[in-house]
């Protein structure tokens, strides 16, 4: 395939899904990922796409929310290291409320190996990973988000949540500015994740390094207000006011 021809499928692809990782779009084209960065970047030269850390979406794509499938692809590395850092946060027998995010997702995966846990969700595809395996979960039920098809959401969800009192509450977020705030794209999710923190001993957030400096709508809360955070990068370096105490280096 000629790189013309390479670059006119990816722009397809990306009109189809708006944002894509490298990974993503290196299996579905059968392509080598430096290929496909080169495209990239003399893409992003002439001003059609723009590149973020391990994807790219359309110029013009700007906010646009980005499916679950994708995102669990994103950084997948570091977020599977985070997750692992995390689970030493769980301890046996813990309640543990998981969100609908993939860093979260990841958790899940590792739970099997921690005994007695119960897990709440309003994820899909965690409640999918762990019917796998002997392990006590709960779905909060709610709505399909008309967002993130992902999820469940709405005020039902909301009202199962208060209901239950947990250990720890385990979610991520799609920005964290220099001021500690953390931010997400989904308004009906930053409402879930709310109970979830309310109703959680201990709160961890997950935060992969791409997420730093980014923007997104919806205020969530500051890590001021939770217990830890979990990243794979150095934090101490990037908040204003460094919290040293809170971080967790994956």
């Amino acid at each position: 395939m000629y790189k013309c021809e390479r670059e006119d499928e990816i722009l397809a692809l990306l009109n189809e899904t708006e944002y894509a990782t490298v990974e993503y779009l290196s299996r579905k084209m059968n392509i080598s990922s430096s290929s496909i960065r080169r495209d990239l970047k003399n893409l992003e030269e002439r001003g059609l796409v723009n590149r973020s850390y391990g994807g790219v979406k359309i110029a013009d794509a700007t906010g646009k929310r980005i499916p679950f499938s994708l995102r669990s692809h994103e950084n997948s590395p570091q977020k599977k290291q985070i997750a692992k850092a995390a689970t030493t946060l769980i301890n046996v027998g813990d309640v543990v409320f998981l969100d609908g995010s993939s860093s979260a997702y990841f958790v899940a995966e590792l739970l099997p190996s921690i005994s007695g846990v119960t897990v709440v969700t309003n994820s899909i595809d965690i409640m999918s990973c762990l019917s796998h395996y002997d392990i006590k979960a709960y779905c909060t039920g709610g709505n399909l988000s008309a967002e993130n098809k992902a999820v469940l959401v709405g005020g039902y969800a909301q009202d199962f949540l208060r209901r239950i009192q947990a250990d720890i509450a385990i979610f991520s977020v799609q920005s964290v500015n220099a001021d500690g705030d953390f931010f997400d794209c989904y308004s009906e999710e930053v409402a879930i994740r709310n109970v979830m923190m309310q109703n959680a001993r201990r709160r961890v957030l997950l935060c992969d390094s791409s997420k730093w400096n980014r923007t997104s709508t919806f205020y969530q809360g500051n890590v001021r207000d939770i217990e830890y955070i979990v990243s794979d990068r150095d934090l101490n370096t990037l908040f204003t006011d460094p919290m040293p105490e809170k971080y967790i280096l994956a």
